[in-house]
């Protein structure tokens, strides 16, 4: 569980976001039935997790602050460029980046074909430094398996989209997307249990490592219709990468207006993914190692589901108040066959669950 908190200033053109977040987060090994003791990732002191549970790393904690800015340039009477630059850091993560969009109507306005370019260049220094892949985790207070005391990685975007008003009620919109990112793209705090595949018992604790590239690939349509008042509207997301992973997402909207100056908007999101190619729930003793392995529960096969409620209020000189509370649940496959021996009937997948309350006002 984490808690954490959010400011948010939006400004025409600009924001800027302070987040701080606190709690335990998963840390890939698997539960057992006796204490398991964890070194930190400083190297420094450790933590101990109960028989049974799910070990968590209680030492998460990070503070972000973002600012982006876009600038918007009409080129002509059909036609508009959107210039935007990016900036984030948190304790352990560096971010910049900046993204050129550009839009051109036609058929008397019906029509919108729009392409957009990013990129963007992350510097990752964690805590500890960068753990060697697939060495085994130090005992507190020892040198532990380190590479560097950074690396980094780069990301670039395309977006090609076309908007289509099909009558005066009905608009549909359908983009596709390319993401391709290379760099170190492991994550420094996460690591596999070795476990002996007759007993179960747990050997050692090593990191993880993923591929130094990745390539992704989104389809997105839209589709929303004005009724006598209200609006309703649905969109699905296919997306798949080389990594092995593929989901799908649906995203229902509801705009129910009794009156013209508030309303009332239920939301519904479905989304389910496929594993990564090498996700693992864990390592067996004796094997030969896989060139690249994680156990992180975010590249597992899972379902998530948000159920929520928007309630806006329409003030004076166009300016509006909305409150919006949304109730997050995830959910993964608890009992893998990969469980042998004193595993057998433990929960491997952790609880997610999140509960959203947002508050914005619009001048």
């Amino acid at each position: 569980q984490k808690t954490a908190y959010e400011i948010r200033l939006s400004l025409v053109g600009s924001e800027m976001c302070i987040r701080d977040s606190t709690g335990a987060t998963p840390s890939g090994a698997t539960p057992t039935t006796t204490p398991q003791t964890f070194t930190r990732p400083s190297g420094d002191g450790s933590y101990v997790v109960a028989p049974g549970d799910i070990p968590l790393d209680d030492t998460f904690h990070d503070t972000r602050i973002a600012v982006s800015g876009n600038w918007l340039q009409p080129i002509g009477r059909l036609s508009q460029a959107v210039i935007g630059a990016n900036f984030s850091k948190e304790y352990d993560f560096l971010s910049y980046g900046s993204s050129l969009m550009f839009s051109h109507d036609f058929n008397q306005r019906n029509t919108t074909l729009s392409a957009g370019l990013s990129g963007e260049f992350d510097t990752i220094t964690p805590k500890g430094g960068i753990p060697v892949p697939f060495a085994s985790m130090g005992a507190p207070g020892t040198i532990q398996p380190r590479t560097d005391a950074s690396d980094s990685k780069s990301l670039v975007d395309v977006l090609l989209g076309v908007t289509q008003v099909i009558n005066a009620r009905t608009l549909a919109q359908v983009n596709y997307s390319l993401s391709r990112s290379s760099g170190y793209m492991t994550d420094p705090y996460k690591i596999l249990s070795v476990i002996d595949p007759v007993t179960g018992v747990t050997v050692d604790n090593v990191f993880e490592n993923r591929p130094d590239t990745r390539s992704k690939h989104a389809l997105y349509g839209l589709l929303k219709r004005k009724l006598k008042r209200d609006v309703v509207s649905g969109s699905y997301r296919y997306f798949f990468d080389d990594w092995g992973i593929k989901s799908h997402t649906l995203d229902l909207n509801y705009r129910w207006m009794p009156s013209e100056r508030w309303w009332l908007e239920p939301h519904v999101r479905l989304y389910s993914q496929s594993e990564a190619d090498f996700y693992r729930v864990q390592l067996f003793n004796g094997l030969p190692v896989p060139k690249e392995a994680s156990a992180d529960h975010r590249l597992a096969a899972f379902n998530g589901y948000t159920f929520g409620l928007q309630y806006g209020w329409l003030l004076k000189n166009e300016s509006r108040i909305t409150l919006r509370a949304e109730y997050y649940t995830q959910m993964g496959e608890n009992s893998p066959s990969e469980a042998v021996g004193i595993q057998q009937g433990l929960d491997f997948f952790p609880d997610l669950k999140a509960t959203i309350f947002q508050i914005q006002y619009s001048f």
